[in-house]
């Protein structure tokens, strides 16, 4: 199911705005610099693959996200990249990528665990010999979500020079810590009401995440506590993973 706020064609026209280029997207834009063809799982509006035909890409890039309104903002943008609407289900994946990526935290939108394995299967059908899948989600250790409070408010402007306002608020957390259940609320001085999307993340710390990886066929290479390289600690806010189709 795909989040209100993604479906919503006027909300996703806020997203970029909402989510500033930051040292995430240099990080994987670095690594498409280096691959030949790439698939990026939940694209979004597709502001990476856009940056990187920008520079000059010449190889295959390929945007994947579920949500319309999204792609739209994508296509607008940069119609020489091939965007395709669905989730990895929509495609029998042949190893023809040298990269696969999922940024912006869209992994932890798999709340259910069929629905990781689903993903991180394709993603491995998906790599070509010695192509990496590289994805991060946030370190449930450094919970997060204790900072997403109504008083911490966002601003950005809409296209026709709405200023728009947006919060979140925690609901419920399970006791586990693996599921956040959370509202983001939008309000504009023209609207009766704020516009409020209930969502939920899936927070899973290394070592269940190390085991979905080793399900699926895939082997970790590398991990990651933080954008600039460092390693992971319990107390890292990302865990940045690298990983390989494993040897069978």
């Amino acid at each position: 199911m795909v989040d209100h706020v993604f479906a919503d064609l006027s909300l996703a026209e806020l997203y970029d705005g909402l989510n500033p280029w930051g040292p995430g997207d240099d990080f994987y834009l670095g690594l498409l610099r280096e691959a030949g063809a790439v698939l990026d799982i939940g694209c979004g509006t597709g502001r990476l693959l856009r940056r990187a035909r920008a520079e000059g890409h010449g190889g295959r890039l390929v945007g994947l996200d579920p949500a319309a309104a999204m792609l739209v903002q994508a296509r607008r943008a940069r119609p020489d990249v091939e965007w395709v609407l669905g989730d990895v289900r929509v495609r029998c994946w042949r190893p023809e990528f040298d990269l696969v990526v999922t940024t912006g935290h869209a992994f932890q939108e798999l709340v259910r665990d069929e629905e990781i394995r689903v993903c991180l299967r394709a993603a491995r059908a998906a790599l070509a010999d010695g192509g990496r899948l590289v994805f991060e989600t946030r370190n449930p250790a450094a919970r997060a979500w204790e900072r997403w409070t109504p008083d911490r408010v966002y601003e950005t402007t809409a296209a026709d020079g709405t200023p728009v306002k947006v919060w979140h608020e925690v609901g419920t957390v399970a006791p586990d810590l693996a599921r956040v259940h959370f509202t983001e609320s939008y309000t504009a001085p023209h609207w009766p009401a704020p516009r409020v999307v209930h969502s939920v993340l899936r927070f899973l710390d290394a070592d269940t995440l190390n085991t979905f990886l080793t399900e699926a066929g895939l082997t970790v290479v590398e991990q990651y506590g933080d954008w600039d390289g460092s390693p992971l600690t319990p107390t890292s806010p990302e865990i940045i993973t690298v990983a390989r189709r494993a040897q069978r």
